[in-house]
């Protein structure tokens, strides 16, 4: 009886220090998020957009890359992955060159808050894909969810303040060439991780990040390298957004849908918005958001929380 009790305390202790380090691994998480689209809005007042993205996926293949080498299972691995070259190149497009692309570009339109925002509409909008191209089922809720979270981050971009663009206003070319990069970058990046899950799942995700990294990257400096101008403190800032920010991102989301799922994991975007526009107000970037912009992102949190959570009955397939 003792044993057992024991046995039994020890799973209980075992479980909360796992719970603890999710926690842990959670608010990192979204602090990195948030800073990492914070240092971005930053540079991409002063660095065009593309050199931006270009030199953060580079940082990050670096570090990937640098972590797979030192572990003998991917080091082994990553000969198979070199071996699906088509499927590196599609997916280093959509995961990395279109998505960095178009909310880079997105960024220095908008803003780095207004991209943020859209950007969490990745849950809704893989679900949407994954109903129209991929058969997953729907529900209610879910559809309802991405309607309510696409019209709440449509208000917030509409009316949050300028961009980070000269005279910017709302309703302009610029916010809605700025909106539909972003949303054309976080398309590509739901498309991606359903092409990754179908023909990359089956390695390790450590073995196959390098290439697809790397792929994004070598696209990205081929399309900046005539507006690259850059200064030291620059360089320098680059290498903080890729090397300290964008590659233990990529390691964190990974390592927390390994052991919470991908729901958890994309239910934590929801609170990178909020962060970003509280950074943005204390760096004096912003002014305080106003009743109506903190009203639009509530709308577009519960549209994707409720995404998330779908409902029990499902709905006829809209395709």
């Amino acid at each position: 009886m003792l044993k057992r009790d024991t046995a039994s305390s020890d799973s209980q202790a075992t479980t909360m220090r796992h719970r603890g380090s999710d926690v842990v691994l959670s608010i990192a998480l979204v602090a990195m998020l948030a800073a990492s689209w914070l240092l971005a809005g930053h540079l991409v007042a002063r660095v065009p957009p593309l050199v931006v993205a270009a030199g953060r996926t580079a940082g990050s293949f670096l570090v990937l890359t640098a972590i797979a080498l030192s572990r003998w299972q991917e080091r082994t691995q990553m000969r198979l992955v070199l071996g699906r070259g088509r499927t590196i190149l599609l997916l280093g497009f959509l995961g990395f060159f279109a998505y960095y692309a178009g909310t880079m570009l997105g960024t220095g339109l908008i803003g780095a808050s207004r991209v943020g925002l859209i950007t969490s509409l990745l849950p809704s909008m893989t679900f949407a894909i994954g109903m129209v191209a991929f058969g997953e089922p729907a529900t209610r809720g879910k559809v309802l969810g991405t309607m309510l979270a696409l019209s709440g981050a449509v208000g917030y971009v509409l009316v949050d303040g300028q961009g980070s663009g000269p005279g910017v206003r709302p309703f302009d070319g610029a916010t809605i060439a700025g909106g539909l990069l972003a949303l054309g970058g976080t398309f590509a990046y739901a498309v991606y991780g359903y092409l990754y899950q179908k023909h990359l799942s089956d390695l390790p995700t450590m073995a196959a990040l390098p290439a697809v990294s790397g792929a994004g990257a070598i696209m990205l400096t081929i399309l900046a390298i005539s507006s690259a101008r850059l200064s030291g403190l620059a360089l320098a800032e680059l290498a903080v957004l890729g090397v300290a920010l964008t590659a233990p991102v990529f390691i964190l989301l990974h390592e927390l849908i390994r052991r919470r799922g991908p729901l958890f994991t994309a239910a934590l975007s929801l609170a990178v918005p909020f962060l970003i526009r509280t950074g943005e107000w204390a760096l004096a970037s912003k002014g305080p958001p106003s009743a109506l912009v903190l009203l639009f992102l509530l709308v577009c949190c519960a549209g994707v929380g409720l995404t998330l959570a779908g409902g029990p009955r499902r709905i006829r397939r809209l395709v």
